[in-house]
């Protein structure tokens, strides 16, 4: 799919979406509402696209833009926001010092130049991993808590399917290429959607400077972009301009992917800059909202949140229907399960409990 429309097919960005939206709604095609094409059109006429790029909402998992978001492409050292999160869920202690192995010493690209035998914490591992990109960090670190290379990579693959990235096969801690190491933009935002739910990896991703090793953040994006908070950069000759981005505004986090951008600053913040533009977080129903379930009324007892367009909003559709389960205490009975849907597509399913 082109990431372009030739000059004669030129629309406004919300009608050329609306159109397309309501032409799948209308077709009962609507899996995807916000999954179209639909790069802003200034966007299209400055940066250059990446080979392969998408933008998602972090909470619901959205797709608010793709273009080529399924290709297998080479991702370098976005690799390691993978292997930040795998040693976050592993990690008892973050203060935990250990000898660097003479195997993490001298690894070949970008390195804090760890030095065998030296002794450093996991944190300041993590922080030379994501603000300063260290191979050698990441080949530390992936030795400490998978035995191997090998092991530890077992450990990002199972990370990697429960963060629902399917796609992807990852067979070292740093990106470097190596045939068989592949993600997609899809995926890579799933896997970054998953480990902003950590704390400690928000706070490490977001970090401008690591005092203790004196240690700046490569990443432009936040010094450059309004919101960022993360996430991570890579290059090889391979895999070309990678950029992860995560940036935050009116209370809606979007992730953002481009792999192989040769302009990967410039393109991601005017992709973001698309998303926030037309979409917002919207409350779809508030947590302890009366709904009839029979004669009876029963709430989620938590709000529910979703990106939409404007002109979204009136398509959604709110069901209800009886259930009964009757848990250990009165207040967790449960009278029934609400649904609701944008169009035909399902977004949430929750249990409703007793008024």
């Amino acid at each position: 799919m082109k990431g372009k429309f030739p000059e004669a097919e030129r629309k406004p960005l919300r009608f050329r979406f609306l159109t397309a939206f309501l032409s799948a709604a209308y077709c009962i095609c609507v899996a995807a509402p916000a999954g179209y094409t639909r790069a802003g059109t200034r966007a299209e006429a400055s940066a250059p696209a990446a080979r392969a790029e998408c933008v998602m909402e972090a909470d619901s998992r959205r797709i608010l833009y793709e273009r080529n978001g399924e290709q297998a492409l080479p991702m370098a050292s976005t690799t390691k926001i993978l292997t930040a999160i795998t040693v976050l869920e592993n990690c008892e202690d973050l203060a935990e010092e250990f000898p660097v192995p003479a195997q993490a010493a001298g690894v070949e690209g970008s390195s804090v130049y760890l030095e065998r035998g030296a002794v450093y914490s996991v944190e300041d591992l993590l922080y030379g991993l994501m603000l300063r990109s260290g191979n050698d960090c990441a080949e530390a670190l992936a030795l400490h808590f998978g035995g191997s290379i090998e092991g530890f990579a077992e450990q990002m693959n199972l990370t990697a399917q429960k963060a629902g990235a399917l796609h992807s096969r990852f067979l070292n801690p740093h990106g470097l290429p190596r045939e068989g190491h592949y993600t997609t933009a899809r995926d890579l935002n799933l896997i970054s959607c998953y480990a902003m739910h950590n704390p400690e990896f928000c706070k490490i991703v977001s970090a401008k400077y690591y005092a203790p090793r004196g240690w700046a953040n490569k990443n432009k994006m936040l010094k450059s972009y309004e919101g960022a908070v993360g996430v991570k950069t890579g290059y090889t000759k391979a895999a070309g301009r990678c950029l992860v981005t995560a940036a935050e505004r009116e209370d809606m986090t979007l992730v953002c992917t481009v792999l192989n951008c040769s302009a990967m600053y410039e393109r991601s913040a005017e992709l973001l800059d698309d998303a926030f533009g037309a979409y917002r977080r919207v409350c779809v129903l508030e947590g302890d909202a009366a709904l009839s379930v029979g004669r009876e009324k029963g709430c989620t007892r938590e709000a529910l949140y979703y990106p939409l367009l404007p002109e979204e909003e009136e398509h959604l559709r709110i069901e209800t229907e009886e259930k009964r389960v009757f848990g250990r205490e009165k207040n967790d009975e449960i009278i029934g399960e609400v649904k609701i849907y944008l169009i035909n597509r399902l977004l949430f399913s929750r249990n409703l409990y007793k008024l």
